[in-house]
């Protein structure tokens, strides 16, 4: 199947660049991004709250606010599941780990960021296929850019972990801190919340998810 098209529209004429895209999150022909669009809700939105857009320190927000929302969401272009597809086989079978992934995300319930680290691990197959160690942390990366909650994050990352390297075992860990908690409505700041995925003999073997989760907690 040829990949879908994702569209990029600065307000004039849109440009296509070929991407595949998580079939998941995305409409039909491919996500597009307007950035004309994007400057105008940002301008009405500094006129909603009572400030004037065309003042000197906002006169340029409008046009940065959409870049960097382009940015943060870049995830939605791409399919995260793409920078597995190099594997190798090591004859490797024991446990993989990469603790302290750090993350960037955004709520898609408030719009605002939420942060913290990923530990991703998995067990490959009997074919000891593995991927690249980095890999992992741009599987973490793709999946935080885009409008997201935690709990779906972190089991969209072992998902692809599954279907990509058919490992015997997956197991995610996420921990964040919410701005929507920490800087709105309750204010709680520092308060961590902690998700997680396990898949495969990490889940139905005790034996195998404690020592995965023993390796997570003693990184401290």
């Amino acid at each position: 199947m040829a990949p879908r098209r994702a569209r990029v529209s600065t307000g004039g004429t849109p440009t296509s660049r070929t991407v595949k895209i998580d079939s998941e999150l995305t409409p039909e022909e491919g996500p597009v991004f307007d950035q004309a669009r994007a400057e105008k809700a940002v301008r009405e939105l500094l006129e909603a709250v009572g400030e004037n857009p065309d003042r000197e320190g906002l006169r340029d927000t409008p046009a940065r606010v959409a870049r960097a929302y382009r940015e943060m969401f870049a995830g939605l272009y791409t399919d995260p599941a793409t920078v597995l597809e190099r594997t190798f086989d090591e004859s490797h079978e024991e446990l993989v780990l990469v603790t302290d992934i750090p993350m960037y995300s955004t709520c898609e319930h408030h719009l605002v960021p939420f942060h913290g680290v990923a530990h991703v691990g998995y067990i490959p197959n009997s074919h000891g296929k593995v991927t690249g160690l980095s890999k992992l942390a741009r599987l973490v990366d793709l999946y935080a850019k885009r409008p997201q909650v935690q709990e779906r994050l972190t089991s969209q990352i072992a998902d692809a972990l599954v279907r990509k390297l058919e490992p015997r075992g997956v197991i995610v860990v996420v921990e964040a801190e919410h701005l929507c908690m920490s800087m709105r409505g309750i204010r709680k700041p520092g308060a961590r919340t902690t998700t997680s995925a396990v898949r495969g003999m990490l889940q139905t073997s005790a034996t195998s998810r404690a020592e995965a989760l023993e390796l997570i907690k003693g990184r401290r």
